[in-house]
């Protein structure tokens, strides 16, 4: 530790440097300055030395005080004008004037400026105890010296903590040699720990005095006034040392010159060397050039901030500006209570949505939301993933978990809404019956698959539109028609841009019910693409045994659908791939006769049509024979779509026909209007925007008033109104001032016309001409002519074989097939002619006919594709009745496969077949036996006045057609 004394030796007269200051300065026998005081201090001691001088002294305090003392002369730093002022931040009390010796401290990092506070930390114990020492002996004063750096080292690459370490290594003279000449006298306003607080007061100089400047130089003024001019631009960019300026004014006083170098150079960046530099410059303007070259190049630093700051503002303003003000809107809509925060908003509503089905909702559906609930108050609302997993939830919420309709199980009840909607289809409405009759028993019902079958029209999609209706289930239809992609019924992935879930999931979010009845339409028709099997998809949504566990690609969760009823509907079966088809029940339904399509056409498509057109029925009429007309000549289909359609073609003529004739079914708007002119009395009966003039007995029509008329004609009908409204009913009117208004009405009223009659001979004029003749060309079918009994799409229909002889001679045998036949039929006819020799045969060996004779068999219409295993029966009749010469009875139609034996194989659509047998007024039939099932479980009046024969060898046939006379003519 270094101790510095000083001692002052005073010499000259301190009456000379008094009389040099103006009289201003002083006050009541006081000097103001501070260095006035001190030199008033010190002058009763020693006048003769007109110099001020101290004198340091460094002594080792090693504790034995061995060591040689170490002697410096040292003048106190003061203002070169003499006129400074020691201001300091702390009261000091007594001053710093008042005492010569003072403990030399080290600074290791940075000088002590004057007017500015530091902490040190003193590490060495007995350095510590003689500060403490000196403070409580009213000597808190230190002499504060930044340290040089050790000989060959780089100043940038020591460490703070190793230069501490060398302080305390130095001893004596080897300190003294390691300390700047020039440092700071330091008021010691706090010891705590090892941490001394100092505050410099003024400059310390061992060998040297201060250097006097002049004030009022030119160069220290310009210099000075460009210090601080840049001051001003730096001050402007930092308020923290804005806050500096204002300390500093505060304890220390008005800036002069030597305080501007000094707090230039203290609050600047620069290093502790130029920061030396300044600190040990005794001469002021150099003093001030330093600092100026300082704060200019804090200046430059400060430029290039801004700059930097600025382009990077410009950059992101854009968004941040953006941002803010979203978070500023939504703070504003928060405080006003117009919306929440949208996360807080969004997850609320998934909540309050889930809330009424949350005690019913499975488990493991719950926990799904929580996490994506948590998951959604996680994410940045404008990620990509938020939205995803803002619309999983969406669906998620949005799906009826376990909410069930309330079924209705009567069954008087289902049986009127059925035969309300439709007529017939006794077998479909006794299985929904049967259906509403289980649930009724067991209290709940489980859902079933029914696939309706049929031709087009027949009512399939209505059908199940009823069930709904009578069961009270909510009701969804979607086609699954040409359908390629699997994704419509499994859903998509939800990772994937645009997902949905399937048809089912869109399904129950729709209806609200876990329990609707769902009708898919076109099954028959699914496709086949790149996207996979919808067919094989469709196989867990119909499967009874995996539909409680459901599974959509999108929705990620089991669903349920054990309750929910679907009703398929297609054309035919033989498309459906069989693993589907065997988890439907298949209900069959082959079409209506002319019978129920008269019913149909009577209480259903006629009343419907009749209020769509908005005619009434007494204006007009359409008889039975008209009707049955229009089942058997236009409408021959197994459907009731065409025959809708032409009655609402009859209808809209009929409609046109009305309004030509001036009929309108809409109310009329009378309005009596008195007029009084100077001359004459009128009526005027406004209807709509029409007028009729009334003048006295004469009726005249006129024009619609002009618009610039419409508010006087307004104003005059309400006034109108109310002259009526207030006539008596018996009071009179005069004949020339005011004309009854019932004149006009009994006018209106009294045209009439006539109603419209459709029967059979206006018929066409409305429909055109007949598109279906009878099928029936023969009334007795000649030789070689059969007819026989066909399945089509339209149903039912009747097509004869007819066979003739083309050449004949000696093994010419042979056969030849027109009419546009598949190759099914076509082995048919092979089959036949081989079967009807086996018989010729067999019943007379000498005929030589089908061995000498050309055959050509046909099947009209041959513009119609005709195929399908059930016309044999008929060909081998054909080619036995050109053999033997003979015709088959009359009013017979026949159908069914054979084999090469004459064995007679079942054949399907028994119902088509027999509707169309009775189309053609076919009194005798012929079905194989197999199908008298098929037969018997028909309606009573399809079966009614037929003569029914079911055979299983063609032996039987043979008997039936010919009257049992089997000889054959040569």
């Amino acid at each position: 530790m270094l101790k510095a004394l000083s001692a002052s030796c005073l010499q000259g007269q301190l009456q000379k440097l008094t009389a040099k200051f103006p009289a201003h300065i002083c006050h009541g026998g006081e000097l103001r300055s501070p260095l006035l005081r001190v030199l008033g201090s010190l002058r009763n001691s020693n006048s003769r030395n007109p110099n001020l001088y101290k004198r340091v002294f460094f002594c080792s305090e090693s504790g034995d005080r061995s060591e040689p003392v170490v002697q410096a002369e040292a003048k106190l730093s003061e203002s070169g004008d003499g006129s400074k002022s020691s201001s300091a931040i702390v009261p000091t009390n007594p001053r710093p004037e008042d005492y010569l010796t003072v403990l030399a401290l080290p600074l290791p990092h940075r000088p002590l400026f004057p007017g500015f506070y530091m902490p040190i930390y003193v590490k060495d114990p007995k350095l510590l105890a003689a500060l403490v020492e000196n403070r409580k002996r009213q000597a808190p004063y230190a002499g504060a010296f930044l340290l040089k750096d050790e000989p060959g080292t780089d100043p940038s690459l020591a460490s703070g903590s190793e230069t501490e370490k060398n302080i305390y290594d130095l001893k004596g003279k080897e300190l003294f040699n390691r300390l700047h000449e020039v440092g700071t006298l330091a008021q010691i306003t706090s010891i705590q720990g090892d941490q001394v607080v100092l505050i410099g007061h003024r400059r310390l100089r061992i060998t040297e005095m201060d250097k006097s400047y002049n004030k009022d130089d030119d160069v220290i003024k310009a210099t000075s006034f460009e210090v601080i001019a840049t001051l001003r631009d730096v001050l402007k960019t930092s308020s923290l040392w804005r806050d500096q300026v204002q300390t500093y004014t505060q304890h220390i006083g008005d800036f002069n010159f030597t305080r501007l170098a000094d707090f230039g150079a203290a609050i600047s960046g620069a290093n502790k060397l130029q920061c030396q530099q300044v600190l040990e410059e005794l001469d002021v303007y150099k003093r001030l050039k330093m600092t100026l070259e300082l704060v200019k190049k804090e200046m430059e630093i400060s430029k290039i901030q801004e700059s930097i700051a600025k382009a990077i503002e410009e950059k992101i303003s854009g968004e941040q500006r953006r941002y803010l003000l979203n978070e500023q809107l939504k703070a504003i809509k928060k405080e006003l209570g117009l919306e929440t925060d949208d996360k807080t908003a969004l997850s609320a509503k998934f909540r309050e949505r889930l809330e009424p089905n949350k005690e019913r909702c499975p488990p493991h559906v719950l926990q799904v939301i929580e996490e994506e609930l948590t998951k959604l108050q996680l994410l940045d609302a404008s990620s990509s993933e938020f939205n995803v997993s803002r619309n999983y939830l969406d669906w998620l919420t949005a799906l009826p978990w376990g909410n069930y309709s309330d079924e209705n199980f009567d069954v008087h009840r289902a049986q009127t809404i059925l035969d309300e909607d439709h007529y017939g289809l006794t077998d479909v409405k006794e299985r929904i019956l049967e259906f509403i009759a289980v649930g009724k028993l067991k209290g709940t019902s489980q859902g079933k698959i029914i696939c309706l079958s049929g031709p087009p029209g027949v009512g399939k999609t209505s059908i199940g539109r009823s069930i709904a209706r009578a069961l009270n289930r909510k009701f969804y239809r979607f086609s699954v028609g040409g359908l390629a992609d699997v994704a419509e019924i499994k859903g998509h992935r939800r990772t994937y841009i645009g997902a949905m879930p399937g048809k089912m999931v869109q399904c129950l979010k729709y209806v609200g019910t876990a329990n609707p009845l769902v009708l898919i339409d076109e099954i028959d028709k699914l496709g086949r693409g790149h996207a996979g099997d919808p067919a094989s998809a469709l196989l867990e949504l119909l499967d009874p045994e995996q539909n409680a566990n459901f599974l959509d690609h999108y929705i990620d969760v089991p669903i349920d659908l054990s309750k929910v009823l679907f009703v398929c509907t297609a054309n035919v079966l033989e498309t459906i791939p069989n693993p589907l088809l065997d988890r439907m029940e298949i209900i069959a339904i082959a079409g209506y006769i002319t019978d129920e399509k008269m019913h149909i056409a009577r209480d259903y498509l006629e009343k419907t049509t009749r209020e769509a057109c908005g005619i009434k029925p007494e204006q007009v009429e359409v008889t039975d024979a008209a009707l049955l007309a229009l089942i058997e000549n236009y409408c021959r289909e197994a459907g009731v779509r065409n025959l809708q359609k032409h009655i609402e073609k009859i209808y809209r003529k009929i409609a046109l026909q009305l309004v030509r004739q001036g009929v309108s079914n809409e109310p009329s708007l009378v309005v009596g209007v008195k007029i009084e002119g100077p001359d004459e009395t009128k009526l005027r009966s406004v209807y709509g925007s029409s007028e009729t003039v009334v003048e006295g007995e004469t009726k005249i029509d006129a024009e619609p008033e002009e618009d610039i008329h419409h508010e006087e004609a307004s104003e005059t009908s309400m006034e109108a109104d109310r002259i009526q409204t207030d006539l008596p009913a018996d009071q009179p009117l005069d004949s020339k001032d005011k004309i009854e208004t019932e004149t006009a009405q009994k006018t209106e009223m009294s045209r009439t016309v006539e109603k419209v009659l459709i029967n059979t001979s206006n018929l066409s004029d409305f429909v055109g001409k007949p598109v279906f003749h009878a099928d029936r060309i023969y009334d007795q079918t000649p030789v070689g002519v059969v007819m026989g009994l066909a399945w089509t799409a339209m149903g039912g229909s009747t097509l004869y074989i007819e066979t003739t002889q083309v050449e004949e001679g000696d093994g010419k045998g042979a056969l030849h097939i027109t009419g546009q036949l598949g190759d099914v039929m076509k082995e048919s006819a092979q089959i036949a002619h081989t079967v009807a020799r086996a018989i010729m045969k067999k019943k007379n060996p000498d005929n030589p006919f089908f061995a000498n004779s050309k055959l050509h068999l046909h099947v009209p219409a041959g513009a119609t594709p005709k195929d399908g295993p059930s016309a044999g029966c008929t060909m081998i009749t054909s080619m036995l009745s050109l053999a033997m010469k003979k015709p088959v009875k009359m009013d017979l139609a026949m159908t069914g496969e054979v084999t090469l034996t004459g064995r007679i194989l079942p054949i399907g659509g028994v119902k088509e077949k027999t509707i169309a047998a009775r189309r053609s007024d076919v009194k005798i039939i012929i079905f194989p036996s197999a199908n008298k099932r098929d037969f018997d479980e028909l309606a009573a009046n399809v079966k009614e006045g037929l003569e029914i024969h079911f055979v299983d060898d063609y032996g039987q046939i043979l008997d039936l057609a010919f009257g049992g006379n089997q000889d054959t003519e040569k």
